[in-house]
């Protein structure tokens, strides 16, 4: 599957649970909510998988854990607040950096619209 089409489905199924479910539950129901639906369209997904690194000869096991990873390639960081901080985007690229994955998407389902909730983060495309 391509990244595109990972990214179009996570967003097409956040979009419809918040549509459905509006922006009144925890993150992490829209976790459960978000990870259950890409698995029923036949997508991986780990849900607060850890992110270990390694600085000097120091290992860092489970130094940080990621809402969701689909397919191996898409972090997915899920919010639940009235705004995104600058810190929310720091947080998705440094996961992205450290577990060295290719897209990563920040969804915010406190917003009033999903669509104004969505941010999508791209480094080193694999060719």
């Amino acid at each position: 599957m391509h990244l595109n089409d990972i990214t179009g489905a996570v967003v097409a199924e956040a979009v419809d649970i918040h549509r459905h479910l509006g922006a009144s539950l925890f993150e992490s129901v829209y976790e459960l909510l978000l990870a259950a639906a890409l698995e029923q369209r036949g997508l991986h997904v780990d849900r607060q998988r850890p992110i270990s690194f390694s600085y000097r000869d120091i290992r860092v096991a489970d130094g940080f854990r990621a809402d969701l990873i689909v397919e191996d390639l898409v972090i997915v960081e899920i919010k639940s607040i009235d705004h995104l901080a600058p810190v929310h985007t720091k947080q998705v690229l440094t996961y992205m950096r450290l577990a060295n994955l290719p897209v990563g998407l920040l969804l915010n389902f406190g917003a009033e619209t999903m669509s104004k909730g969505i941010k999508r983060f791209v480094r080193d495309l694999p060719r």
